[in-house]
């Protein structure tokens, strides 16, 4: 195997058939995003997508799924929540997501609602959370950690997600989960040689090497604007193999996509601030 064959992809999707062709191209992990509680207010004023997808279209999607395993984003921690945990595994949910938690209780009460049934992935997209990661990865019953760039930024009052990638922060977030012998993970990334993106998606791809990060979401740029008509299996092949180069690149290498990544997103920021569009 390689970096790039290892390399865990996540794809949220309530279409059956678009959930069909990701299983079938080689995505590891296909599910619904399940998070309401507090996500819209705290995203209205940026671009990004909020979860229609409804918990009974879960027996569905299970049966569609032939490779990849069933994944739900869950609500963040509240009163319910052992419930909501109890029907996504009895429906056969094999990975659960906790997004927006701020203590290593809150984990904890998780890891013990989900009791090995599952396996647990915490997304790291609080700024208590990020504080608290010492005490956090010292829990017993974590499959994974997921750094969430756009919460997470909001929390932190940066101007934007490439803020987190440019800075040590992530850097020593990497340490301490790599260093409980945790697998790492953040954001989403988009198909090789997708011109339409204002960030080139070959510089976020050199960050995962770089973080020694080795999961991501699938973000909706991937699959859009129509995947119908994208050969799938292509293009996740092609990320794989990129990804696998990029691996194999010295540090330096690493270094100047890094520096590339800061100045194009800092060319956005000042073409917004000038009312410019893309």
């Amino acid at each position: 195997m390689s970096y790039g064959n290892d390399f865990v992809l996540t794809l949220f999707t309530n279409d059956s058939e678009l959930a069909s062709r990701a299983d079938a191209a080689g995505i590891n992990r296909i599910g619904l995003d399940l998070e309401m509680l507090g996500k819209a207010e705290r995203q209205q004023h940026l671009n990004t997508w909020i979860s229609d997808h409804k918990e009974e279209q879960l027996p569905a999607l299970r049966q569609t799924l032939k490779k990849a395993k069933l994944f739900v984003r869950t609500n963040p921690p509240h009163p319910g929540l052992r419930d909501e945990v109890d029907r996504y595994i009895e429906v056969g949910a094999e990975v659960l997501m906790l997004p927006m938690f701020r203590t290593a209780e809150e984990a904890a009460d998780f890891i013990s609602y989900v009791d090995g049934r599952a396996e647990v992935s915490l997304l790291i997209e609080t700024a208590a959370a990020a504080v608290r990661i010492d005490d956090i990865v010292r829990l017993k019953g974590i499959d994974e950690i997921h750094i969430g760039l756009n919460d997470l930024h909001l929390d932190l009052g940066l101007k934007s997600h490439f803020e987190l990638l440019r800075y040590q922060f992530m850097n020593t977030l990497s340490d301490i989960v790599h260093n409980a012998g945790l697998p790492f993970g953040f954001g989403g990334i988009g198909r090789v040689k997708d011109d339409r993106l204002p960030i080139p998606s070959d510089l976020i791809y050199a960050q995962y090497p770089r973080l020694r990060a080795d999961r991501a979401l699938v973000s909706r740029v991937f699959t859009s604007p129509d995947y119908t008509c994208l050969d799938l299996t292509r293009e996740v092949a092609a990320f794989r193999n990129r990804m696998d180069e990029w691996y194999e690149r010295p540090q330096q290498d690493l270094m100047e996509a890094w520096d590339k990544l800061w100045v194009a997103a800092s060319t956005i920021q000042t073409n917004k601030k000038l009312g410019k569009k893309f």
